[in-house]
């Protein structure tokens, strides 16, 4: 398949997979949102900030542009832990919570507006373009990108299919899981 065929069906299935956030979060509470079935069960909040903060932190790697997300923004959104929880334990990050969800709204929609943007001028030629050379270091060997990448290392199109795409429809499933313990549907069928 070209690059021109790959990086069309990748800007239709982001704006595909936004979608389901948006329609998620425009049909949840904060309430909702912050319910903890129990202990070591991840909230919905975790899924949500975490997706949106790590794609955001991706960004950088992918683009060399910096983070949206600043003091002003998590202050605004008031998360109970202040970091998307990559390098942390389920103990630590099942206590998630979102302080101003409207404030978390807008955040995601800016960084999936970014995104989009970026996808609809990048180049095809890019795709291949190598951002993460082997040998891998410590944080990134374990990772599922990891395993995707070719002989050179991870490109732009492993990390927007890996730490973007994939990423976000492992969230999507547990929103969509999580949804049923406050009385929810799913988001698809």
């Amino acid at each position: 398949m070209s690059n021109e065929l790959i990086l069309d069906s990748l800007q239709r299935r982001f704006r595909a997979l936004f979608s389901l956030y948006e329609d998620a979060t425009a049909t949840m509470t904060l309430e909702q949102v912050n319910h903890r079935e129990k202990e070591k069960v991840m909230p919905i909040a975790f899924s949500l900030f975490h997706y949106v903060n790590m794609i955001d932190a991706s960004m950088m790697m992918l683009t060399g542009e910096l983070f949206l997300c600043n003091d002003e923004i998590l202050d605004a959104i008031n998360p109970a832990i202040r970091d998307h929880g990559k390098h942390k334990t389920v103990d630590e990050m099942d206590v998630q919570q979102i302080g101003d969800y409207d404030a978390f709204i807008d955040y995601m929609n800016k960084v999936f507006a970014r995104i989009e943007t970026w996808l609809k001028t990048l180049k095809p030629e890019d795709l291949d373009r190598l951002v993460v050379p082997r040998p891998f270091g410590p944080q990134v060997a374990n990772t599922f990108s990891a395993r995707v990448a070719g002989p050179e290392g991870i490109t732009v199109l492993d990390g927007v299919e890996c730490w973007l795409y994939q990423h976000g429809l492992r969230h999507m499933g547990e929103i969509e899981l999580a949804r049923a313990f406050v009385g929810l549907q799913g988001m698809t069928s």
